[in-house]
């Protein structure tokens, strides 16, 4: 059995003002296997968080069929919903609560009690070393601490799927890993299956597969390896004063088809390093800056959307191509 199936899941939702009415996903078919941590990676407005309320059954489908771990989203609720926790972008602490009062009140949503649920608070906070803290009202607590009793409330029930939606907005980069490294003590100590969605590269890294949304749909999906193993070379990016005059030249000049992203010209080719030299070489004064690296998760995105992952939500510019012979 698949932890999480969905089957053509489309959803529109109803036009504003005089606009069109808007399809947030466009058909989205994926399988997720008990015990992986799988990611969904795009920008804003790629559908992720829609996709998420979906699977969460705080709304259906307009077409189309969703599973957690063989129970219809839409057709068994209840039980949907006893199968997994949810951790939201944005925090659902009540902050006037302290960490003990928030992980209870959780547990009393899920019909726990008595010294069953005593018992189940008491393993969350030494799990996620919030036994210190307990009794402090979590408006005081930092950043970090209060994603750990997000995660804690999240689990209070022993759910079997956990749910994360961009689960570290808001962290700084230390409380970033610590809650990667929570996760993935979660996955190895419990078998945890794991969703999480996210618009930042590094942290599909992380993931043990992936899917890439842009403009609801899944474009790509795979591990994060074989993701970027697809684009078959180094990436170099050169920035220019003159970089509409450079993009054509070296089309003419190498027989390489570069693009303009953003200001910056970027190819795709096997031995970049031996590229570099012969550019820099044939432009002298006009590069200021010239880079070579293997493919990231961000080049994956750029190569199947012509888009750059933080831009691509914003309505960005379409890029710019050499024009070619």
């Amino acid at each position: 059995m698949k932890a999480v199936e969905t089957r053509s899941l489309r959803h529109t939702y109803p036009a504003r003002s005089n606009a069109k009415p808007g399809m947030a996903l466009k058909g989205i078919d994926f399988s997720v296997e008990p015990g992986e941590v799988f990611g969904f990676l795009g920008p804003n407005g790629s559908g992720k968080t829609t996709l998420f309320k979906i699977l969460s059954t705080l709304i259906e489908p307009s077409e189309g069929t969703a599973f957690i771990f063989g129970c219809d989203v839409v057709k068994n609720v209840d039980e949907a919903r006893k199968k997994m926790g949810i951790v939201f972008q944005y925090p659902s602490l009540d902050k006037m609560l302290t960490v003990e009062e928030n992980l209870t009140s959780q547990g009393h949503l899920y019909g726990l009690s008595g010294a069953p649920l005593k018992k189940r608070v008491e393993e969350m906070m030494d799990r996620f070393g919030l036994t210190p803290r307990r009794g402090e009202s979590v408006q005081h607590l930092s950043g970090g601490y209060r994603r750990r009793v997000e995660l804690a409330k999240g689990l209070i029930h022993s759910p079997e799927l956990l749910i994360l939606d961009e689960p570290s907005t808001g962290l700084d980069p230390a409380a970033r890993r610590e809650f990667w490294e929570t996760i993935g003590a979660l996955k190895k100590k419990n078998g945890m299956t794991v969703l999480v969605t996210t618009h930042m590269g590094e942290e599909g890294d992380k993931c043990d597969r992936l899917a890439i949304m842009y403009e609801g749909e899944i474009i790509a999906t795979g591990t994060p390896d074989e993701l970027k193993s697809g684009i078959g070379g180094d990436v170099i990016t050169i920035h220019s004063g003159q970089p509409d005059a450079l993009l054509d030249t070296i089309d003419t000049k190498f027989g390489v088809r570069p693009v303009l992203l953003d200001g910056v010209i970027r190819m795709e080719l096997p031995r970049g390093h031996e590229m570099i030299p012969k550019i820099v070489e044939a432009f002298p004064g006009k590069i200021t800056a010239i880079s070579m690296g293997k493919p990231t998760l961000e080049d994956v995105f750029v190569h199947k959307t012509g888009r750059m992952l933080w831009l691509a939500g914003e309505g960005a510019d379409a890029p710019k191509e050499a024009k070619g012979e």
